[in-house]
């Protein structure tokens, strides 16, 4: 599978999928039966005097028996990602129907079998990054290549997303995380690793009815990947009166989440735009009427359901005093903070955002980039 040039390298884990083990070594492409210790040798030492990652890797480690469909699920993966052949031509060399490969794909991408990687187009992709950083002043910004300015970005912006957070884990961190699409796609691409005393926050209230996927669910999804302890806002995301909210933070419990959050050391939020695309519009938490209601009050986007103006500052309106949410105030004091988001609907929303959370790290595609630092240009900001 290619995507404009960049090259693909896909990783299987760990699966019983054959009698015997295969691997594939670093370097050349190579699939070694340990049946046969003299071809291993021959190809790890071919391996070790050749460069690490100069073409497609597979690891496919100590696999035993198993059944049937685990051994058909991983060679369609292989022969799909690796070998690049059609889904027809798997039918025909499996002596199976295409609709059972294409399910055999979908299966091995959901038990993270595969984990798709993609070489960047550098040269461009980087100017955009150190133009976001000189710009908005993040020491990191990580722009995902995109097929076409009509593409949906939430995937490969979430692909991204699991990616970084992967490598900034550690054990006795604390984070927290706000919902939305972006962070639900990154759940796939988060690699388990072996943390300890990992500690989670949901940023964010809940919702009382969900549809295909329940947005709010990501950070209990998430610890659950690292058998992490969860701490969740018991409350829905909006509340009708200042004096509820005042209630359920003071007498019930939630104040202590509050304070535990002040400590966090990283937090990972989306930005949300104005559009009807919006998850919390979409959902109709907040009603159409209140959305124009913000928009008139010059409301660009929203942080954890924290409304803002194109300037980063809270617009006057009573949503911003009924929401259940860990305040702004505690996520600008976090040491790291993430921002992930992109779309064409949502480049007001993530300028304000990047001006209201002053990110460390921002990651968006490559088309938002260019949009982004274009508006930011138009507004004045030419500078950190």
């Amino acid at each position: 599978m290619k995507a404009r040039g960049h090259r693909t390298v896909a990783a299987l884990g760990r699966r019983d999928v054959a009698p015997f083990r295969d691997r594939l070594l670093h370097g050349r492409n190579f699939l070694v039966l340990h049946g046969d210790r003299e071809q291993e040798g021959m190809a790890r030492r071919k391996a070790r005097s050749e460069p690490a990652g100069a073409d497609t890797e597979l690891d496919v480690s100590d696999l035993g028996t198993g059944r049937r469909s685990a051994r058909l699920r991983l060679r369609a993966a292989w022969m799909y990602y690796v070998e690049e052949m059609t889904q027809n031509a798997i039918a025909e060399t499996l002596g199976v129907g295409r609709v059972t490969v294409v399910r055999l794909l979908s299966d091995a991408r959901a038990l993270h079998e595969v984990r798709v990687s993609v070489s960047r187009n550098v040269a461009e992709l980087l100017r955009l990054e150190f133009e976001l950083q000189r710009v908005f002043g993040v020491t990191e910004a990580i722009v995902a290549p995109v097929s076409s300015s009509a593409a949906d970005p939430t995937l490969p912006i979430g692909a991204a997303t699991g990616d970084y957070i992967s490598k900034l884990l550690r054990s006795d961190m604390k984070i927290g995380l706000g919902w939305g699409r972006t962070l639900i796609n990154s759940l796939p691409f988060i690699s388990e690793k072996q943390v300890s005393n990992l500690s989670v926050v949901s940023l964010l209230g809940g919702i009382t009815k969900t549809r295909q996927y329940n947005p709010s669910e990501f950070a209990w999804q998430f610890s659950r990947l690292f058998h992490a302890d969860c701490y969740l806002i018991a409350a829905p995301a909006f509340v009708d009166s200042v004096a509820t909210k005042r209630a359920l933070v003071e007498r019930c419990g939630l104040k202590d989440i509050l304070d535990f959050a002040r400590s966090l050391d990283a937090v990972v939020v989306s930005a949300g735009g104005m559009s009807t695309d919006n998850t919390i519009f979409r959902f109709g938490f907040v009603s159409e009427r209140e959305r124009k209601s913000l928009i008139a009050k010059g409301a660009a986007g929203d942080l954890l359901c924290h409304y803002f103006d194109r300037q980063g500052h809270l617009v006057d309106h009573p949503i911003n005093e009924t929401v259940m949410a860990v305040p702004i105030e505690t996520l600008t004091s976090t040491p790291v903070r993430i921002l992930t988001s992109g779309g064409a609907h949502k480049t007001e929303a993530i300028l304000s955002a990047m001006r209201a959370l002053r990110p460390t790290v921002f990651i968006t595609d490559e088309i938002t980039a260019t949009a982004v630092l274009a508006l930011a240009k138009d507004n004045g900001q030419e500078t950190s």
